[in-house]
């Protein structure tokens, strides 16, 4: 018998922000497919309505920036009004990159990233955990990154935001001990998203010359999972209970490396053939992940 934090999250409400695209609108699909009435949000009007059309059920969408707190307070209210079913999931997924050295950064770029990668998701946290804990059950789901495992050159600026992700979603998960909600922190490696197009960057982050075009179509060359891949995983690990749900085999490998080689694990990874050119060599930028 399921304990009730442990409650499978199928045909109840659910909440999706950077639905517009990638890994969020396959977690919208895939939630609807199950049964769920969706309510999603992205700054993308145009890439949202898409996401919207595409869905099997009920939906809710509205198009603001999860930076706007006001908003995200708003939207929740009326989520929790127009809700067919109690809510189950709240996944908090909206999320930019940039590349760039500290040296050299753009502090806009930098300001950026933080502001949409991890407060967009405190705020998400707040608007609707007062919902979860009032139903005393449901789960919060955080975007994170393999890059809140590791630490990778030119990408201080994500790599921090994805790490206080991670931290604050640990706490939170503390914190909801002994009560019927969840949280859970989702750590995807590579994935083929429009993150890098998408991405700030005033140059090749490896210093090859490439224009965004050839970085962004190098790096979905090689990366293998797919959005749906993600979705599955993501909807299979939450209705699992895990507490840390890992993407991709790179996830598993970068989390190994940081746990054998916590100090090292960069020099072992640019010896690793499948990420020598993905991942920089000492000295050299290295490349985006897509999470």
């Amino acid at each position: 018998m399921r304990r009730r934090a442990d409650i499978t999250i199928d045909g109840r409400t659910a909440f999706v922000s950077g639905a517009a695209s990638g890994i969020g609108r396959a977690v919208a699909q895939r939630l609807s497919a199950h049964g769920c009435p969706v309510a999603i949000v992205d700054h993308n009007e145009d890439g949202l309505e898409q996401t919207a059309q595409s869905l099997a059920g009920p939906v809710l969408a509205r198009a603001f920036d999860v930076r706007d707190r006001l908003a995200q307070m708003a939207f929740a209210a009326e989520v929790a009004e127009w809700a067919p079913a109690p809510l189950g999931m709240v996944f908090n997924n909206a999320g930019v990159a940039t590349s760039q050295s500290v040296a050299a950064a753009a502090v806009e770029d930098d300001e950026w990233v933080w502001s949409i990668n991890f407060e967009g998701v405190v705020n998400g946290v707040r608007a609707y955990l007062p919902i979860l804990l009032a139903q005393d059950s449901g789960v919060i789901v955080n975007t994170s990154s393999v890059f809140g495992l590791l630490g990778m050159p030119n990408h201080s600026a994500y790599c921090a935001s994805k790490f206080a992700v991670r931290g604050f979603t640990e706490s939170l998960r503390h914190e909801l001990t002994g009560t019927g909600v969840r949280a859970i922190t989702v750590h995807p490696g590579g994935v083929k998203t429009n993150i890098v197009r998408h991405g700030r960057m005033h140059a090749d982050p490896r210093g090859l010359g490439r224009s965004r075009e050839e970085i962004a179509t190098d790096f979905e060359s090689r990366v293998r999972t797919t959005p749906e891949r993600a979705a599955e995983i993501i909807h299979r690990g939450v209705d699992s209970g895990k507490a840390r749900i890992l993407v991709g085999p790179d996830a598993y490998l970068f989390d190994a490396l940081t746990r054998v080689a916590p100090t090292n694990y960069f020099r072992i990874l640019t010896q690793i053939p499948p990420f020598r050119g993905m991942v920089a060599e000492p000295g050299r930028p290295a490349g985006l992940d897509g999470s």
